[in-house]
């Protein structure tokens, strides 16, 4: 078991910031970057027209008139440059949207379906709409700035301002669509998603608390005196607020401890906290402590990386797709995720109060968990391909030579269970040596 302070001062780990319900519902939306855009363009094209009928005031009352018959001049060529800006953006927008949704279908297909939340959170593709949709706004305000009369004497106004501005969001919007081709082709590139899933999963580990001590906290903490259920909507759980937690343990001299793990599918009247050592606090000090959502995300959840490179592995080597190349990736990335964690304190998370007492406990997923949430179902399909089986055997050996005694077990188990598994299936003893022979490339 592991120490981990929630102080500011309990090292050089960063604290778990909790999510926000609103932050996270924006960043799984495409409505509001796309209005706030409308909306602030909006706004600007608004000073760009008083702007504009200052100019054509100062000019005219300095009697100008030659200057304001240039003006009125440029203003027809660019009312036929704004005209083919507004008529060719929709369309514009709309195949380039019917493409990108098609290239969603496909990674989700080829890979698994929840890396679709790598396209539908990534900055670059709501920038790129909203920046798209606020052009076109921007360009059918400007129209109506067009001022009928000819004559520079009677004019009202001359939209010059509002026509270098649509010129330079035309050319925001150009330099956007370079970077969105470029992010969303990086995208569907299977090494690309896969590095990003590991990054994600660095970050997690990277964000979970120091330890600060070898103390069996959790073991000392006795029966539970009382249970708290969970009474929000049916969810996947995605997050608790540790901070909040701490405080209300701290403030009513409890200790805490998380029943189902980051991750787990909670339904309403189902335990989620049991009560140590005291009273049920009130139940408004709990309120917005547990987040709940639709699917899991990488806040907080160790194993939601590990799960995707396993679907994406398993994908991969079904028949429809047979592509052991890309399981062989997958299973790089595992490696190195579980050797990065090989030495680190698993199980539970032990969080203390400024004193020094522990408040809260979190249960995370043990070593052998994460080790057969990596291997398990991989291994199964990996006797069909000996690339896939010979990366497998080498990763297990890298492994074994990182972890300590106590975590070589289930490293063991799975090296003995594919070898079984191999000698069962190969046709031929030379076919079968060749299958497990380790390699970190599988074959080449």
């Amino acid at each position: 078991m592991s120490d981990w302070m929630v102080t500011q001062s309990s090292g050089s780990g960063r604290r778990p910031r909790a999510l926000s319900p609103l932050r996270e519902h924006l960043r799984d939306t495409f409505w509001f970057a796309p209005t706030a855009a409308m909306v602030g363009v909006f706004l600007v094209w608004v000073g760009a027209q008083a702007l504009d009928a200052a100019i054509v005031e100062a000019l005219r009352d300095d009697r100008d008139y030659d200057t304001l018959d240039e003006l009125l001049r440029f203003a027809e060529d660019a009312k036929a440059v704004v005209s083919a800006v507004g008529s060719a953006m929709m369309t514009f927008i709309g195949v380039v949207f019917s493409i990108s949704l098609v290239a969603v279908q496909m990674a989700s297909g080829q890979f698994t379906p929840r890396v679709v939340r790598l396209f539908v959170r990534s900055r670059i593709t709501k920038a790129t709409f909203a920046v798209f949709l606020a052009t076109f706004v921007l360009t059918l305000l400007v129209l109506t700035s067009f001022d009928s009369a000819g004559d520079p004497r009677t004019v009202t106004t001359v939209p010059l301002v509002q026509s270098v501005l649509t010129l330079c969001m035309v050319a925001l919007s150009l330099l956007l669509f370079v970077l969105y081709v470029n992010t969303t082709l990086r995208l569907m590139r299977i090494s690309h998603v896969i590095a990003r899933i590991a990054t994600e999963s660095f970050r997690v580990a990277a964000s979970m608390p120091v330890p600060t001590g070898g103390q069996d906290g959790a073991a000392r903490l006795g029966s539970a005196t009382a249970w708290v259920p969970h009474e929000g909507r049916a969810g996947v759980l995605r997050d608790v607020h540790i901070t909040r937690l701490v405080r209300v343990a701290r403030k009513h001299g409890v200790v805490l401890r998380l029943i189902p793990r980051i991750g787990d599918f909670v339904v309403p009247g189902m335990p989620v906290l049991a009560v140590h050592g005291g009273p049920v606090p009130p139940r408004r000090a709990l309120r917005y402590a547990i987040s709940v959502g639709v699917e899991r995300t990488y806040h907080q959840d160790l194993g939601f990386g590990l799960r995707q490179l396993s679907d994406i592995a398993l994908r991969a080597l079904s028949s429809a797709i047979n592509d052991p190349t890309t399981a062989v990736q997958a299973l790089d990335r595992i490696v190195q995720f579980l050797a990065a964690l090989s030495r680190r304190p698993l199980d539970a998370a032990l969080y203390r109060d400024r004193g020094g007492a522990v408040r809260l406990v979190q249960p995370v997923p043990g070593w052998t968990e994460l080790v057969d949430l990596g291997f398990a179902e991989v291994r199964g399909c990996a006797t069909r391909s000996p690339q896939v089986s010979r990366r497998m055997l080498a990763g297990l050996d890298d492994l074994l030579l990182l972890v300590p005694p106590e975590r070589r077990e289930p490293l063991l188990r799975h090296r003995e269970l594919l070898r079984q598994a191999v000698d069962r299936s190969g046709p031929a003893p030379a076919d079968r040596a060749f299958a497990l022979r380790p390699d970190r490339q599988g074959i080449g």
